[in-house]
């Protein structure tokens, strides 16, 4: 039960259901914000799952989720409620959130909000009363598919999933990148430039403690990249397709040998395409807290942070770069080192909000790598 009728501040249960585009079905209580009539009573978009057990304010606001619709494996979700500081971006991107049971009394000292007053404030809408488990086992075995929740029939929604067009082949960092260039000062005397393809507020707070941080929209020129003298330049994390975000990889390849570069995530997946690899989509992608992988210099496992869907296809850099992380639960790359220029990325989230912190060290990384050159 989400809502208690007879509890004072609450709302009253708005039933709903879930349509997947295979056509499961699931019955429950719609969470957050109102559906606008606009959209006929629908929320639709790409169903992935999550594996964390705290941190859904972080993953919630990260603008890597445009176009998804988040699944939270953990059960309870909401318990301690939500504040300004956690959130990685302005507003989120999701078009939505399935929990199976949403907290009705958040207990926290730095709690401002509850979840559902967040979603409310910010127009996502959820559905809460689901069976996850039966939900992630569909998207584990089938992979990422479109879904569609809201009140319209099942017929309606089923079209809806079925119609809706996911996140391969779309440009999807156009719609979460700055517009304008912005600063984040630091005492530090470093400059960065920080490339904002859905850049996370916690990754601004780690770059921020190495330099001067000066972020740029996505599409920014390499010309204009190199007019701000930078020590080093940062691709962030971000949504969507690699693929279709050939602008950024033709800027990544001018600026490569010239400035040290590091890159998270979408960052890795487009420096790899400038070096001329290639990617692929991944049948469900890795959405968690708790991915081991392993360092392959040292043999050393980090537990780590991750959110993507995409991957890079190791064999087509060969004699390029040399693979420095490796994913062990399917053996995909995560992270690489180029020969011939300054550079190295990773594919999942060492700033890892708000945690797992075993590969912080990848920020410290990136300072000598800026010092030596």
């Amino acid at each position: 039960m989400l809502h208690d009728e007879h509890a004072p501040g609450q709302q009253p249960a708005r039933h709903g259901a879930l349509v997947l585009a295979d056509g499961s079905v699931f019955e429950g209580e719609l969470i957050g914000s109102e559906l606008p009539a606009a959209s006929s009573g629908i929320a639709s978009g790409e169903v992935v799952f999550n594996t964390v057990m705290s941190g859904y304010q972080e993953v919630i606001t990260d603008p890597s989720y445009a176009g998804q619709i988040i699944t939270f494996t953990y059960p309870h979700i909401g318990n301690y409620g939500t504040n300004d500081f956690d959130r990685e971006s302005a507003r989120p991107f999701c078009r939505g959130v399935i929990v199976r049971e949403m907290a009705r009394r958040p207990s926290n000292q730095r709690s401002e909000a509850s979840l559902d007053e967040m979603l409310r404030r910010f127009g996502i809408c959820g559905i809460a009363s689901i069976d996850t488990r039966r939900l992630t086992r569909i998207l584990r075995d089938t992979g990422a598919m479109p879904g569609a929740f809201g009140t319209a029939s099942e017929a309606e929604l089923l079209a809806a999933a079925r119609a809706e067009l996911g996140t391969d082949g779309i440009d999807l960092v156009a719609a979460v990148s700055t517009s304008e260039r912005y600063s984040v000062q630091s005492t530090a005397g470093r400059r960065i430039v920080a490339f904002d393809f859905g850049i996370k507020a916690t990754m601004l707070r780690h770059l921020s403690q190495l330099g001067t941080v000066e972020v740029v929209p996505a599409a920014t020129t390499a010309t204009d990249v190199l007019a701000l003298a930078p020590d080093g330049i940062f691709l962030s994390n971000g949504p969507g397709d690699p693929a279709m975000v050939g602008y950024a990889v033709e800027t990544i390849r001018k600026l490569l040998g010239q400035v040290p570069i590091f890159g998270i995530c979408l960052g890795h997946q487009l420096l790899c395409r400038a070096l001329g690899g290639e990617t692929f989509k991944l049948p469900f992608g890795h959405h968690g807290g708790n991915h081991p992988v392993r360092h392959e210099a040292t043999g050393r496992v980090e537990i780590t942070s991750q959110n993507h869907n995409f991957c890079v296809e190791p064999a087509s850099l060969r004699g390029v770069v040399e693979p420095t992380h490796l994913n062990l639960y399917d053996d995909t790359n995560e992270g690489i080192r180029v020969l011939n220029a300054p550079a190295f990325s990773v594919q999942y989230h060492p700033e890892a909000g708000p945690g797992p912190h075993d590969s912080r060290y990848l920020f410290d990384a990136f300072a000598e790598l800026m010092d030596a050159n």
